[in-house]
């Protein structure tokens, strides 16, 4: 048998992504003409993306997609964007001894850009060497994905809006696709819409805490620059000491963005418009801040408790202060909905507190939010259905649905939640495997928590790991064949396994 999937009409269209992509790069290009620096990568960059947009574009003059069209689609238009993303990494580093002149260490660096991961392979002499406009080209990737590529593309061009539901609920983080608007690019326009103001407000309290004095590390440039990166959950840095580079001010101010980006960003739009009741009585939303509230009070205890190295904590021991309140809820806020900022080396921390950050990474953010792990609504269907099952184990004659607010979750959801679950712990668990095996054979010590860290971290989009791998770490020690593994899980975890490994077996079954 032949494969039934028009890939043509697929890869015509990413190709129409492709060249959209490009028009991006005017940004850090602009930011190259002001600094002087990089001029021609970003020149070539645009040149070398629109050739290669417009090449793919000409495979299928009127492409017509269908529900597995629209799987390859997305699943190859990310892949696309990452690869297109290593070029200006590729071209910066060039004759130079930058570890993303290695193609392998380019393109992981961009699909961790891309997939909002922020796991890197640039250690601290990397963010020296490299410049402004490059650096503000990785934040900028991260921006653009943590709202998604498709939903951009939906929202500004018709030739995908028409098929822009299939496309969305591909993409979209989360079982459900919530529709706002009659029409699906006017729901794309507006949560693209909430997304960029977000970040506008964001970057204007950034930078006006350098105006008042308050960050003066914070420059119109970092502060653009992590507004790139904390909506999306991203992580990434143009700082090698990440948010810890920063005052205790705009670690505050850090907080509540962080955890605003892993709420479903539908509820906003909703807030905006007058219906607040929307947000406070959802009731994924109640369990997202209820479990950011109980993992950073206990966090917090094993602080005050001594969990961390007194210098990691500012110096300060004995006593629950600010500093321990703010440390606790900012790498709970960090980790838990995968953006993977950091003020202080949690790798350095006692097992326990560890632990505990270990136990966040797994619960991810909300449906519909930018955030990456299994998402909060999963795990409160997953933990109802299991209290069913044991109901009825024990009443066998009981007819008990799953009700999530008041509403009956359908059988077809319940037993996809489940798939996606399991898929997702499996897939996590054999890759774990596979780093400890290979890092083995090369000779790189990797510890049991190590490589189970690098494996959740990446296959959740959460970016730093524990140890070597830590906050202030590098993923450049591991073999080129663990970080193409580890690429592969940042690019299924941000489409959240279902559609990659889909277009799998409907290729092995149709071949």
């Amino acid at each position: 048998m032949t494969w039934r999937i028009d890939w043509q009409a697929s890869v015509s269209l990413v190709g129409t992504v492709v060249k959209y992509l490009a028009l991006t790069m005017l940004i850090p290009l602009a930011v190259a003409l002001i600094y002087r620096e990089d001029i021609w990568v970003f020149v070539a960059s645009i040149l070398f993306t629109v050739a290669i947009g417009l090449s793919l574009e000409q495979l299928e003059d009127d492409p017509d997609i269908g529900p597995e069209e629209a799987l390859l689609l997305v699943s190859l238009a990310w892949l696309a964007a990452a690869i297109v993303g290593t070029i200006p990494y590729l071209l910066a580093g060039y004759g130079t001894e930058s570890t993303l002149a290695h193609p392998v260490n380019a393109l992981f660096e961009s699909m961790s850009g891309f997939t909002t991961t922020g796991a890197t392979v640039m250690g601290e002499i990397g963010f020296e060497r490299h410049s402004h406009a490059l650096l503000l080209w990785r934040q900028l990737t991260q921006w653009l994905g943590g709202m998604g590529i498709i939903v951009l593309m939906i929202a500004i061009l018709p030739e995908l809006a028409v098929n822009g539901a299939q496309l969305m609920q591909t993409e979209a983080p989360g079982p459900e696709l919530q529709k706002l608007t009659p029409k699906i690019a006017e729901t794309a326009r507006a949560l693209w819409l909430v997304y960029f103001w977000f970040t506008v407000v964001y970057i204007c309290l950034l930078y006006g805490l350098h105006l008042v004095g308050l960050a003066p590390e914070m420059n119109f440039y970092n502060a653009v620059a992590h507004g790139f990166t904390t909506l999306p959950t991203g992580g990434f840095s143009p700082e090698a000491d990440s948010i810890a580079a920063f005052s205790a001010a705009v670690q505050w101010v850090v907080i509540p963005f962080m955890v605003i980006a892993g709420v479903n960003f539908a509820l906003f739009w909703h807030a905006l418009r007058g219906e607040f009741r929307e947000l406070v009585s959802d009731t994924e939303f109640r369990a997202y801040a209820g479990a950011i509230a109980v993992f950073t009070a206990v966090l917090s205890v094993l602080l005050v408790r001594g969990a961390a190295p007194a210098l990691e904590i500012g110096g300060e021991t004995g006593g629950l202060t600010e500093n321990t309140i703010r440390q606790a809820a900012f790498q709970i806020g960090s980790l838990l909905n995968s953006t993977g900022y950091a003020t202080s080396d949690f790798a350095q921390w006692e097992t326990n507190a560890q632990i505990v950050l270990l136990f966040a990474m797994f619960v991810g953010g909300s449906a519909g939010s930018t955030g990456g792990g299994v998402k909060v609504i999963r795990w409160l269907v997953v933990f109802k259905a299991i209290r069913r099952e044991l109901f009825v184990a024990a009443h066998p004659n009981a007819v008990r649905p799953v009700r999530l607010a008041g509403h009956v979750i359908d059988e077809d959801a319940v037993r996809g939640i489940f798939a996606f679950t399991l898929l997702y712990l499996l897939l996590f668990g054999v890759s774990a495997v596979f780093l400890a095996v290979d890092s083995a054979r090369i000779g790189y010590d990797l510890s049991t928590l190590e490589a189970v860290s690098a494996s959740l971290a990446t296959i959740g989009n959460i970016g730093p790991g524990f140890g070597s791998l830590g906050p202030f770490g590098s993923y450049l020690q591991f073999s080129d064949a663990s970080k193409l593994l580890m690429t592969f899980l940042m690019w299924v975890g941000r489409l959240e396994i279902v559609p990659v490994l889909a277009l799998f077996i409907s290729g092995l079954e149709q071949s």
